[in-house]
């Protein structure tokens, strides 16, 4: 995985960087926290988070959907991007993570925006289903663990409201999706799942080539 846009030279990444990253200090700082861990690079990339956040805004998005923290910082650049009334249902098992997540959403205020939800996130999804939650999310993000990336999906794709936005994360995969050589588990299900939304006729499709890879699907009504 990528924590900034792949196929960029590092001038090229710095220039772009140096002329369209407006990163609040607290996102600064958890980001180079995280950095330090040994598994650090799940990290999304700044201008990722940017531009997750652009589109939340420009949806008007006021109740969203994420799959898979670690130590929050896409979950944070969506909560700033939220008005005051807005919410959050994140998913993730590792209180280890989410306890840095927790400390930089109470810094920043937006910890009364986030409902973190410590468990299988399959299991939190089919909990949010069986309580009626289908149809009331405005945006839904994939960032957890790839071997059940058609699970998320389709739980998702279900809780999203019609005309409401799924962003998938890692879906180039550093460029193995690309090598047929690379046939381990996790290329071979994010392969699969990008040809199953390439068909998937549900959905309106973009892959953007940002950080490692973004899909986004915006479910018809």
């Amino acid at each position: 995985m990528a924590n900034k846009t792949l196929g960029l030279s590092t001038q090229l990444y710095d220039y772009l960087l140096s002329v369209s990253l407006r990163e609040p200090e607290i996102l600064t700082k958890l980001r180079q926290e995280t950095a330090q861990l040994p598994m650090g690079k799940m990290q999304i990339a700044p201008e990722q988070g940017q531009f997750m956040a652009l589109l939340v805004q420009l949806m008007a998005a006021k109740k969203t959907l994420e799959i898979g923290v670690f130590t929050g910082y896409s979950t944070l650049v969506v909560a700033l991007a939220l008005p005051k009334d807005g919410k959050i249902v994140a998913c993730d098992v590792s209180e280890e993570y989410t306890a840095i997540a927790r400390r930089y959403w109470q810094q920043a205020d937006v910890d009364h925006k986030i409902d973190l939800q410590i468990a299988p996130a399959l299991e939190t999804l089919d909990g949010l289903i069986t309580a009626g939650s289908s149809d009331s999310f405005d945006f839904a993000f994939i960032d957890a663990d790839k071997s059940n990336y058609d699970g998320y999906y389709e739980r998702a794709l279900q809780l999203v409201r019609p005309g409401g936005l799924i962003a998938i994360d890692n879906v180039l995969w550093s460029g193995q999706v690309a090598d047929p050589q690379v046939k381990d588990n996790r290329t071979e299900k994010i392969r699969a799942l990008n040809q199953k939304l390439h068909n998937d006729q549900r959905i309106n499709l973009s892959l953007v080539p940002i950080a490692d890879g973004l899909t986004l699907a915006v479910k018809h009504p």
